[in-house]
């Protein structure tokens, strides 16, 4: 099958009796005279350009295989201005389209990951648009004479291409849901804000996400310039055009700090409230009414970080554990053992207050807000530490995309994960983007478990 796009034709792949087209640009490969600097339109090209195999993904250190999760291994290059389109048939027309930005702090991360490929979405009738932007340095740093949301402008331009392209797809570019996972769904809250996105989407789905993963200019400018100053540049484009992407890489703070006082300490790198591509503080913004048009799907994990925090805290006593979760103003009655304690207060500060003030904030919207939590949790010991692994941070993916047989889905979940919870799941997420209302009552939390 092939599609003719704004910059050329594509031809795809049949993957699971749908159709799939990989790696297609929507911009300019972000390097050379385009580093830097806002996305550019791709170079048009001649004949037909095979879209058979992922694109790259943005610049960025190797994840660690802790032993859970998928074991992907993303291949970054210069051309990662891409995206997957997957869609029950190019030849339809008016199919809902759902856009997927994915999570990584900002720092890792690709539309090739295994839990989140949307093959099943298309199977059910939704075009699923996946995409990659600019990441860490490259996406996020505030030069001098550079806009300082480079990797947000990625995403403006991304659904610019779905508005002009996805019709040529079978989608509909007036029935688009954007949806993303952690720093994906903190994405979304961001792009709910955003003046240069507005009538570019209807329906929003923050999963684990965040309404103030946001960093301020003056500390995004500090931040360039500390590490300016370790590179011996200057803080401006043609000092750090000029260096490799992986002398930047180098320098780059892991995804995640190990601060737990509040998910922006955790996140190192994140969006910058400039004034304009990005107004204010996502949160404040929606208590403000805007975005409140758009319909919401939010929730997120039960014990998102609780595993990864047992192992931090391994052998901590009572007396400081309940110090560590009164400081994150977290109690329990009656109190679980130390290191359980402060792992739930995390969870508790990081992402489920986050995603309270999110549904909080909308509580005046127009549209309605359809909340969820996942409390299934996998019976299986952590092989990193932690003990059990439960319903951990990033685990409700395989379900939501109805991949359970993906890789690493056993090592995380085991061998007998509910498919019927996958069924309930993929099922509420499609309903949504199709008909805006996951099958349960705005206002009410849904138990995923």
């Amino acid at each position: 099958m092939i599609v003719k796009t704004s910059s050329g034709r594509v031809s795809g792949i049949r993957v699971e009796n749908v159709h799939a087209f990989l790696g297609v640009p929507f911009a300019a490969p972000p390097f050379g005279e385009h580093r830097f600097r806002p996305p550019a339109p791709p170079e048009p090209w001649e004949g037909v350009r095979p879209a058979v195999v992922h694109g790259p993904a943005a610049p960025q250190r190797p994840a660690q295989d802790i032993g859970l999760f998928a074991p992907d291994v993303f291949r970054y290059g210069a051309d990662c201005l891409n995206l997957d389109v997957h869609t029950p048939d190019p030849g339809a027309a008016g199919l809902p389209v759902m856009v997927w930005f994915h999570g990584g702090a900002f720092s890792v991360g690709a539309n090739s990951a295994a839990w989140q490929r949307g093959h099943r979405f298309a199977r059910d009738g939704v075009v699923c648009v996946a995409v990659n932007y600019r990441l860490g340095f490259e996406g996020f740093l505030a030069l001098d004479d550079v806009p300082a949301n480079l990797g947000v402008l990625d995403w403006l331009a991304a659904l610019r291409w779905v508005r002009a392209n996805i019709a040529a797809f079978g989608g509909n570019p007036a029935d688009v849901t954007i949806a993303g996972q952690s720093a994906g769904g903190a994405a979304v809250a961001t792009l709910m804000t955003m003046p240069d996105a507005a009538g570019l989407f209807r329906r929003a789905i923050v999963m684990s996400g965040s309404a103030t993963l946001v960093t301020s200019l003056a500390e995004a400018r500090a931040q360039a310039k500390e590490l300016a100053a370790v590179l011996g540049v200057r803080p401006v484009r043609e000092d750090f055009a000029a260096l490799p992407p992986e002398r930047l890489l180098a320098e780059q703070p892991p995804p995640t700090t190990g601060q737990l006082g509040s998910l922006g300490e955790s996140v190192a790198i994140k969006p910058v409230v400039d004034g304009q591509v990005v107004p204010g503080v996502p949160l404040e913004a929606i208590a403000a009414g805007i975005g409140g048009h758009l319909r919401l799907l939010a929730g997120n994990t039960s014990q998102e970080a609780d595993v990864f925090v047992r192992r931090m805290v391994e052998g901590i006593d009572q007396g400081t554990a309940r110090e560590a979760a009164e400081a994150l103003g977290f109690s329990s009655d009656p109190e679980p053992p130390p290191a359980e304690l402060v792992a739930r207060a995390v969870t508790h500060r990081l992402f489920i207050r986050e995603t309270r003030l999110l549904l909080r904030a909308r509580s005046a919207a127009i549209a309605p807000t359809y909340a969820y939590e996942f409390r299934w949790e996998s019976p299986l010991e952590s092989p990193a530490g932690g003990g059990r692994v439960g319903a951990v941070h990033n685990l409700d993916l395989p379900f939501v995309f109805d991949v359970l047989d993906a890789p690493g889905v056993a090592r995380t979940a085991g061998h007998h994960a509910p498919q019927a919870l996958a069924h309930e799941m993929h099922g509420a997420w499609v309903r949504f983007v199709r008909d805006g209302d996951p099958g349960w009552p705005a206002g009410v939390k849904r138990i995923l478990r």
